[in-house]
């Protein structure tokens, strides 16, 4: 947040600050003549904006829904490319399962094994005094984090997805 804003707010032209925010200072200063940016507010300025706020309140409060609205459509749109992100890992892995190939089928459990044991090693060598490098350690860690998540959470979603699927099918 603009430090210009910070007087807006403790005066409580809240609507004023958030026209600002949105619209930009500009706005503001073509509206009232007061240029908010320098972050300084004569006792005449305040009141002069606190007036536009009361005689504009309808206006303000616009661009305020307008600046949520925009808000909610960007998550929205982030929702929708997740779910799409998440239904193409899932089509990925049945094709994988569908697949005549050992390797593609069981390439995500050998990873997390891998991962598991790798990570088991260095933990008995850190026991048994072996200087063991911390950067490693930590990143088996990561790795083994977004494996157990990116499969077991995988599996569940695709469980619910077919129990959807399959509840549907039973209403029709």
């Amino acid at each position: 947040m603009p430090l210009f804003l910070l007087p807006l707010l403790e005066r409580g032209l809240s609507l004023i600050a958030n026209a600002a925010m949105a619209k930009g200072s500009e706005f503001i200063k073509d509206k009232t003549g007061i240029d908010i940016s320098k972050g300084q507010l004569s006792a005449e300025d305040e009141v002069r904006l606190k007036q536009y706020e009361m005689e504009h309140e309808e206006e303000l409060l616009k661009i305020r829904l307008e600046e949520k609205k925009l808000n909610l459509d960007e998550i929205k749109t982030i929702g929708e490319i997740a779910n799409s992100e998440n239904t193409n890992l899932s089509e990925r892995w049945k094709s994988d399962m569908a697949s005549d190939s050992w390797l593609s089928k069981n390439i995500r459990p050998m990873t997390l094994v891998y991962i598991l044991t790798a990570y088991i090693i260095f933990a008995i060598m850190s026991a048994s005094g072996v200087n063991v490098n911390e950067s490693y350690v930590s990143l088996l860690g990561q790795w083994g984090m977004l494996v157990m998540t990116a499969y077991f959470g995988g599996r569940t979603v695709e469980k619910v997805i077919q129990m959807k699927k399959n509840n549907n099918e039973t209403k029709e």
